[in-house]
């Protein structure tokens, strides 16, 4: 039998999640049976919803369970097979990671071609990933073409790609906020947003409204809180926000206090939707089909923040939680 690592979920996190609500365990791996694969993981990504998952509110998908191995996104090389149409030397994304090994029904597994791209982009811009940033902004928010684009976390994962896709589509103005000067040099240097705040640097709200003056059209919500409240401040009649996420709050341990000014939400006539990618999948072919050549000939720029060796997932998952990583998030096996 194979021997393989795996990470659990030791105890449930109340606020701040810490090291000692995981552990790492060194675990025989069985064989695949039938209708199964024996895949060796290469990368796993590790994502901020993973949060909500720690815990035990009934939420849109079920919690991790305490003392088992935890689950999400990745990328490996099918190692043994018992199906015609996976061969050992395969590889493919599936979302059994969080461990070394995994053995994975080939039903949930899908291939993938290290040759076309990299093995990390299926995890990251051309992969979940991408696909929320793309089902975000064209079908949750409505894009058009003329419209100034506000993106909170604009130099994570989902909002780097928010924010250049707006670009390359025609947004007259795209404007993203992060947690450090670094980033927001990134942001505006090498992504192309045309503004780009610090919102540790002030009020987001008055350094929303310097940075759109005219005010937005489309608002693309990874953050909440303050960030919400301003971009409610600053839209436009008629204005579209898509809400992706809210990772200010993820880790409260008191219900925080809404947007004050929702009443706004009345007179300007504003549409706020959340959405889940699940829910989007019919579009993954449309996506793939427009996005990755625009990836393949560098118009759409990706950075990936990448850490060595699975026993550093928790690590790498508590530093993304604070805001250490630039664009995709991913654990190297």
């Amino acid at each position: 039998m194979t021997t393989g690592t795996e990470i659990r979920l030791a105890s449930r996190p109340t606020g701040w999640p810490m090291l000692d609500n995981f552990s790492i365990a060194d675990v025989e791996v069985p064989r695949p049976g039938p209708g199964q694969l024996l895949v060796r993981n290469v990368e796993i990504s590790v994502d901020p919803y993973m949060r909500g998952r720690m815990s035990a509110a009934k939420s849109y998908v079920a919690p991790f369970e305490v003392g088992k191995v935890m689950e999400g996104g990745a990328v490996g090389e099918v190692l043994e097979s018992t199906v015609d149409e996976f061969k050992p030397g395969d590889h493919v994304l599936h979302g059994l990671g969080w461990r070394t090994h995994a053995v994975v029904d080939a039903k949930r597994a899908s291939k993938v071609d290290p040759d076309a791209a990299p093995l990390s982009t299926y995890l990251g811009v051309l992969g979940m990933t991408g696909l929320t940033a793309y089902a975000g902004l064209f079908e949750v928010a409505g894009f058009r073409a003329g419209d100034t684009v506000f993106v909170s976390g604009a130099a994570g994962a989902v909002g780097s790609v928010v924010g250049q896709l707006a670009k390359l589509k025609g947004a007259k103005r795209v404007i993203g906020s992060a947690g450090s000067g670094e980033k927001v040099r990134y942001l505006t240097e090498e992504l192309g947003f045309d503004a780009a705040f610090n919102y540790k640097d002030g009020p987001v709200a008055d350094q929303l409204k310097a940075a759109a003056p005219d005010g937005i059209d489309v608002y693309f919500d990874n953050v909440g809180g303050e960030h919400l409240e301003a971009a409610i401040a600053s839209a436009n009649l008629h204005a579209r926000f898509a809400i992706c996420g809210m990772i200010s709050i993820y880790n409260a341990t008191e219900p925080p206090a809404g947007p004050r000014n929702l009443m706004q939400v009345v007179g300007k006539r504003l549409t706020i939707r959340g959405f889940l990618v699940g829910d989007h999948y019919d579009l993954q072919n449309q996506f793939v089909t427009e996005v990755a050549p625009l990836v393949k000939s560098g118009k759409l720029r990706y950075s990936e923040t990448v850490v060595d060796g699975i026993r550093q997932a928790p690590q790498a998952f508590l530093d993304l939680l604070r805001g250490a990583n630039t664009g995709k998030m991913l654990v190297r096996v």
